[in-house]
């Protein structure tokens, strides 16, 4: 009989993580998504705008047309997706979040593992 308190438990799936960014034209946009998804720091990328923000900026409420960047990475590569974004990123200070997913199709994060694995064949 075996202890269930001592019985191998199964491996999980790697974290997957949706990250957001935002810029100012739809080609910064483009640049953005498809340079992370290049690099290999994001499995995809959905762009979706204009959007309005509205936030405040060295002390004046301003109001931006912007586009969204929502970028799929797992939590090991979420790193290396941040210090790409601040590289290629024009803003001073630009919008990074990361929000982690719950619950997915089994295979779709298992996808987004393998295009965001290092040494994935191109």
């Amino acid at each position: 009989m075996t202890d269930p308190t001592t019985a191998p438990t199964a491996p999980t799936a790697p974290t997957v993580l949706t990250v957001l960014t935002t810029t100012d034209t739809p080609d910064k946009a483009d640049a953005l998504a498809r340079g992370a998804v290049e690099a290999r720091v994001a499995a995809c990328a959905q762009i979706s705008g204009p959007v309005t923000s509205v936030y405040r900026w060295e002390g004046a409420v301003e109001t931006a047309r912007e586009w969204q960047v929502l970028l799929k990475t797992t939590e090991s590569r979420y790193p290396a997706l941040e210090s790409w974004l601040l590289a290629a990123h024009d803003y001073d200070t630009p919008e990074i979040i990361a929000t982690p997913v719950t619950r997915g199709g089994a295979a779709y994060l298992a996808w987004v593992a393998a295009e965001t694995s290092p040494g994935a064949p191109a």
